[in-house]
């Protein structure tokens, strides 16, 4: 197994980094076992908690079967302003240590600092711990870095060092650490290709790299299994590199139950629209393609497109496209599912004061007032992280703010276990349960430390919502 020589790659991991954001943000979870995602029968875990992790729960598995395997976690909806604030200090970090830097999700990134080139493992098992100190005060919250020749090292090492740990793989260690490793551990091998490996005896990462190149190309294909065989073996000399913008932004929903009319489906895609808009403008360009996706109760999928003549990030033109495309889109029976996208970016501004509208006569400029009527009704949606990718979060009931796609509460029911409230005698708090016109709130932030249960009337006027950045920095 070769390596590079004088390279040193970093790759930082923010652990179970949902729920450690809400163990952080609201300390009486702190040790205890947390999920993070919808709890509707069709929910799917965002986060499971390393106390959750140890009775099966995990990552995009349904929420249903997690709360089976740990019935006594607390079941959280996502809070991803809070999360995404907090990406954005732990990457100000990384970028202050190191120049070279390329995230790679909202909560993982890798770092290849010029200062540690020909440097020893102790020097960068010391970088690495000055590294993990700097996250841990800015933000609060524990960090796994790994280090290695290259960046599939690098991740490997990272693993290896959860949680909250620190492992730095020798260049001349590099073969023994790795070859006993299964070869799921590699990126890029996933069930489909570590099934067609096992299948002729190759079960560990060193039973890879000893294999003949052609045997290897004949089971994975030329390309990806030349790729595979190279970091099997350690020849990883792809560079550390920013990413490029996303060339997609996109949100979607799964329901609890399958929307049947028309009028449903139209108030769902102006939800989804919603969340796609605020991204869109925060990213500060314009978009001319609009996609929809719909998903049948049989999991049958239909996709339809649109491309306007001119880019827009009005919402009313979005909401507008959206929901002609859905009516093309949504075949016979119940829609599971509904996703917007928009692609077709472009930096140029709109029209001044106007924008692209469909009309009778075709695509017209008409008055972009930026929010369609009756933006107010909204259902849970799911929210894009890092490039292209989107993550299904099913119900994720919350308050109604400007700019926030949360479903409207319930009037019956207004206040929804995990919602960020304040009070002017308590402060922030969350809240726990409601029902019965009462609800019980714990009052704290990471700031407090464990903090007081109280049960108010619920009609209590002193009683109101939050920003969930309350919960960590007042």
């Amino acid at each position: 197994m070769t390596a590079a020589a004088d390279r040193w790659v970093l790759h930082l991991d923010m652990d179970a980094f949902f729920a450690s954001v809400e163990q952080l943000t609201r300390p009486t979870l702190a040790d205890r076992p947390v999920l993070v995602g919808g709890a509707g029968p069709r929910g799917v875990v965002a986060g499971a908690s390393y106390q959750a992790r140890v009775f099966g729960a995990r990552s995009a598995m349904p929420m249903g079967q997690a709360r089976r395997r740990c019935p006594h976690a607390t079941v959280l909806p996502p809070r991803f302003p809070l999360y995404k604030a907090l990406s954005d200090e732990v990457m100000a970090v990384l970028g202050e240590f190191s120049p070279v830097l390329e995230p790679v999700s909202v909560d993982e990134a890798f770092v290849e600092p010029p200062d540690l080139v020909g440097a020893d493992p102790e020097q960068v098992r010391e970088w690495g711990t000055r590294l993990r100190g700097a996250v841990r005060e800015r933000t609060g919250l524990p960090a796994s870095v790994g280090a290695g020749s290259g960046k599939q090292v690098a991740k490997i090492a990272s693993e290896l060092a959860k949680p909250d740990g620190l492992r730095v793989i020798a260049h001349a260690e590099q073969a023994a650490v790795l070859d006993p490793l299964p070869v799921r551990s590699l990126w890029g091998i996933g069930p489909v290709s570590g099934e067609a490996l096992r299948k002729i005896g190759v079960e560990t990462i060193g039973q890879l790299a000893a294999m003949d190149p052609r045997e290897v190309a004949g089971v994975l294909g030329a390309a990806v299994g030349s790729e595979l065989h190279r970091l099997a073996r350690g020849v990883d000399d792809r560079p550390v590199a920013p990413r490029g913008a996303a060339k997609q932004i996109s949100a979607e929903t799964t329901f609890d139950a399958d929307l049947t009319a028309m009028t449903a489906v139209h108030t769902a895609v102006e939800s989804i629209c919603v969340a796609v808009h605020r991204r869109l403008v925060a990213d500060g360009r314009t978009a001319r393609t609009v996609t929809v996706k719909a998903r049948t109760g049989d999991f049958t999928t239909h996709t339809r497109s649109e491309t306007t003549p001119f880019g827009t990030r009005d919402l009313a033109t979005l909401v507008a496209v959206a929901r002609r495309l859905a009516e093309g889109a949504v075949g016979e029976g119940g829609v599971r599912l509904l996703g917007v996208s928009v692609s077709g970016f472009g930096d140029e501004p709109p029209l001044a004061l106007f924008d692209a509208v469909p009309s009778g006569s075709g695509w017209t400029t008409a008055p972009g007032t930026g929010t369609p009527p009756g933006t107010g009704a909204t259902v849970g949606t799911g929210a894009t992280v890092g490039t292209g990718a989107t993550v299904e979060t099913g119900d994720v009931p919350g308050p109604l703010r400007p700019g926030r796609p949360d479903r409207e509460p319930d009037p019956d029911r207004p206040w929804r276990a995990g919602d960020d409230v304040a009070h002017p005698e308590h402060g922030h708090g969350w809240v726990q349960g409601a029902g019965h016109g009462r609800v019980t709130v714990r009052f704290e932030t990471a700031l407090t430390g464990p903090g007081r249960t109280r049960t108010l009337d619920a009609a209590d006027p002193d009683l109101t919502r939050a920003d969930p950045l309350g919960s960590w920095r007042a």
